[in-house]
């Protein structure tokens, strides 16, 4: 029986496909999706990673019942520390524990009812084989038949999940026909009712019962239950934080395919977190997830995803990245007057969202009609984009898009060029000609246009109307993934995948794979986790952030510590929450956020959440000045260097340190003079020790502990006198 086990795991791994994923809730694993084909001549060079032995889960059933008698002694204790990714395990590490063991023989009872389902239909097959005349038994079909409450739960799961996915969702009508389908049984639908509860965005926030909802889902064997309890495990909610349990959920969800846990398994694969580091491994998942992503993106590219700090906010006052009230309000007034500009920008806002401004396609074709009317090329380009899409606000017209393209083309657009090209490299309302498209695209791309330039990179890599070339497609590519393009990630990273056309590299891979991940839809949460934040929503911001730190966006990992280090999150404070904090500063400082690596110092300077480490601080504080050329970091090395704290005492590199801060940033100009007056005058009393006035030196050494105080009682005394000579005088009365 083990061995059958161990048989069904791998053909789950080799044979998982993917579901359509939406805005609010993780992937249902449901819903297969085809792949496509890959046009490349090196499909037959790719190295296909497997999982090996130290992946597998192996689940004796035979030993299952005596295990899970001795489960009644086994008692769960909180372990902080479990936050910090210090100690690297591994699945066979992980195995050896009893807390494994407790989340391994609930999924045995899953494998078991797999491996049987396996066998009976083996049996049923046989049957056939021997008598194909033979009516087949009613026994032999294994297939659990919906009740009439399950068999409506899933109708409503289907119809909320259609409406979900437009363009405007109406959220909280949605959701309450989903907590209907999932009090009839539907998985699906109770999954998302779960995180709706986590995140406290349309529905009220219950930790409590999302946790309950999860665990009943992953006792079944569900890949979303696994994903929730992996969450929940990895950050301590409501739960005591055990890296190992969450390790072994995010392992049962990946393998189920559930996109977000594909994403933590690669996020941890690669970055070495709570495993150790395996570049293939996290090339397998992370290309699942980006690949799914690269099949969702439209020929507009897709909706815009803000990626704001909480931090930058801080010291912006709270503008950067969205777009103020007034200055939206005071566009739309020079848009009604007619401003052609005002136009232009106002339906490229609504058309990609992002800024603050929500994704209204209608919008913004009242903006384009305007500026298209009033002769304007780039409208008109973008209205045969709008129409070339389709969306549910507006139906797709060919014809409509092709007559746009044209005038925009006429005008020497290169939108419009590039919408032609596409027409004709897919045959969209006209005759297919890879000759025209080829002309088309040249035009595009060498005024800089991103479209125009991915697609030459396409026809290139396939061979589409020109000869292959993949050093000129590598070079296309290139260009289109400087202007962000998430399909130029997509191919760059298969290239380097597989090392087509260039020597092949895992990490530069990974790296791009993970940025097409990170484009997914759920990457609208940081929007939504921002728009709490500014609400004062703060635990629910936080359980956000704290998800996509989870699956490895920086961003969400350094606000997530930003909450935690000003004490935001009313239900993690204390040094608590300064342990997390640091947990979360370090992962955001591992991926080169340089303020990051500044926090980290300080939080090792200080103590804050660890014991003090001079040591450690300094190398993080050398590690932002030397690759981020971050002014305080290179302002604390210097006076690390002068205090001879972690490193040796030298006052001539903490000069050299304060002057390599004031030069990188204006703002550490008076900070470093007022040092380097005190740095002077140290140096200054040194000197005493050269001197024939040796007696001083005691005096000088006393002064230098305590410099502070003798300078605020000298400058004291300076003040009294200037107020006692200055006073104006009575003059005698005569």
């Amino acid at each position: 029986m083990r061995h059958k086990v161990l048989v069904i795991v791998f053909f789950t791994l080799v044979c998982c496909e993917f579901s359509e994923e939406v805005a609010q809730g993780p992937p249902d694993s449901s819903k297969k999706t085809s792949d496509k084909d890959d046009t490349s001549e090196a499909q037959s060079d790719e190295e296909i990673i497997t999982f090996d032995e130290s992946d597998v889960i192996k689940v004796n059933t035979g030993q299952r019942r005596q295990s899970l008698n001795n489960l009644e002694s086994v008692e769960t204790t909180s372990n902080n520390e479990n936050l910090k990714d210090s100690d690297s395990l591994t699945l066979l590490d992980l195995l050896e524990s009893t807390d494994m063991k407790i989340i391994i023989l609930d999924q045995a009872k899953v494998l078991e009812r797999m491996t049987k389902d396996v066998e009976l239909h083996g049996e049923a097959q046989r049957e056939i084989d021997v008598e194909e005349d033979l009516p087949l038994p009613e026994s032999a079909l294994v297939v659990k038949e919906l009740t009439p409450e399950e068999e409506e739960g899933k109708k409503i799961y289907e119809s909320a999940a259609a409406l979900l996915n437009k363009t405007r969702p109406d959220k909280p009508k949605i959701y309450q026909m989903l907590v209907e389908a999932s009090n009839k049984g539907n998985l699906e639908a109770k999954a998302l009712v779960a995180w709706a509860k986590l995140f406290g965005t349309t529905l009220k926030q219950e930790i409590e019962v999302a946790k309950q909802m999860f665990q009943e889902l992953a006792e079944d064997g569900n890949p979303d239950g696994h994903m929730g309890m992996g969450f929940l495990y990895a950050s301590g909610l409501s739960v005591n934080a055990s890296q190992a349990k969450a390790l072994v959920h995010y392992m049962f969800g990946a393998i189920g395919g559930n996109t977000w846990a594909q994403m933590a398994m690669g996020y941890r694969y690669f970055a070495g977190a709570s495993v150790s580091p395996f570049c293939e491994k996290s090339l397998n998942f992370y290309r699942q997830v980006a690949e799914k992503v690269s099949q969702g993106v439209s020929f507009s590219g897709g909706a815009a995803i803000q990626r704001i700090r909480l931090l930058d906010d801080l010291e912006n006052g709270y503008t950067s990245g969205i777009l103020d009230n007034d200055l939206f309000e005071y566009y739309q007034l020079l848009a009604e007057k007619g401003d052609v500009q005002a136009q232009v920008g106002l339906g490229q806002l609504h058309y990609q969202g992002g800024r603050g401004v929500d994704l209204d396609y209608q919008k913004a074709m009242h903006y384009f009609t305007q500026a298209a009317d009033a002769g304007n090329a780039m409208a008109m380009a973008y209205l045969g984009k709008i129409y070339l899409d389709g969306s549910d606000d507006v139906a797709a017209n060919n014809d409509t898009a092709f007559k746009y393209f044209k005038k925009a083309s006429e005008l020497n657009n290169p939108v419009g060029y590039s919408g032609l090209g596409l027409m004709y490299l897919y045959g969209r309302g006209v005759e297919k000609d890879y000759n025209k498209a080829f002309q088309y695209f040249v035009a595009a791309a060498d005024q800089g246009w991103v479209d125009g330039q991915l697609q030459l990179g396409n026809m290139y890599f396939s061979g589409l109307g020109v000869d292959k070339d993949y050093k000129r497609a590598n070079k296309y590519f290139n260009l289109a993934s400087q202007s962000g393009h998430v399909l130029a990630y997509y191919n760059l990273g298969q290239m380097h995948a597989k090392g087509t056309g260039m020597l092949r590299s895992c990490t530069t891979a990974v790296e791009l794979f993970k940025n097409v991940a990170e484009r997914g839809r759920w990457g609208e949460l940081l929007m939504q986790a921002h728009s709490d934040y500014r609400e004062g929503l703060y635990n629910q911001a936080f359980v956000q952030y704290a998800l996509l730190a989870e699956l490895g966006y920086e961003v969400a990992q350094s606000n997530a510590a930003f909450m935690l280090d000003r004490e935001e999150v009313p239900m993690l404070k204390g040094d608590e929450g300064l342990v997390r904090a640091l947990h979360y500063w370090t992962r955001a400082a591992a991926q080169g956020y340089s303020a990051a690596q500044v926090k980290v110092g300080d939080y090792y300077y200080y103590g804050h959440g660890t014991s003090v480490d001079y040591e450690t601080a300094a190398s993080q504080y050398r590690i932002a000045a030397d690759q981020q050329h971050n002014a305080q970091a290179m302002f604390n090395l210097g006076y690390m260097h002068e205090q001879g704290l972690g490193m040796s005492k030298d006052i001539h590199l903490a000069k050299r340190c304060y002057d390599l801060a004031a030069e990188t940033s204006v703002d550490a100009k008076v900070p470093v003079a007022l040092a380097l007056i005190k740095l002077n005058f140290i140096f200054g009393l040194e000197k005493f020790e050269e001197s024939p006035f040796s007696h001083l030196v005691n005096f000088a050494e006393t002064l230098s502990t305590d410099w502070d105080l003798y300078l605020i009682s000298t400058l004291m005394g300076l003040l009294a006198a200037i107020i006692y000579f200055r006073r104006p005088q009575i003059q005698p009365v005569v």
